[in-house]
């Protein structure tokens, strides 16, 4: 793993909008109903669901990448966020590491995508 060029805010960033890509790119595959389209795109964006991704892929993180992790769950928190932290926390965490990953190991994030694309959520 290289080390970090910018700060982890900033790999959090890249990362929400490469995940809300990636599920895009899975939903236009599911319907062509605008109603339904953003549902299920919602439904895989939103905190909850990125920290079920994160425990998900746990037991498949480097060492590195569990610290680049750990890291991102202890940014601080907006005021807004700060009643679902214990969602919030970890998919900022979840978001670090595919922007991380988005900006210095683009074949990681695909290997880590391939293995979302074979579970439920994404079947």
């Amino acid at each position: 793993m290289e080390k970090e060029i910018m700060p982890l805010r900033n790999y959090a960033h890249i990362g929400d909008a490469i995940w809300e890509v990636f599920v895009r790119d899975y939903t236009i595959l599911q319907t062509s109903n605008s109603k339904i389209l953003h549902k299920i795109t919602t439904d895989r964006v939103k905190a909850s669901f990125q920290k079920e991704m994160l425990e998900y892929l746990a037991p498949t993180l480097t060492e590195e990448e569990q610290e680049l992790a750990r890291r991102g769950r202890n940014l601080p928190i907006p005021v807004a966020r700060r009643s679902i932290q214990h969602e919030y926390r970890p998919a900022t965490a979840f978001e670090v590491l595919i922007g991380y990953w988005y900006i210095h190991d683009k074949a990681r994030l695909n290997t880590i995508f391939d293995i979302f694309k074979q579970t439920e959520w994404f079947n």
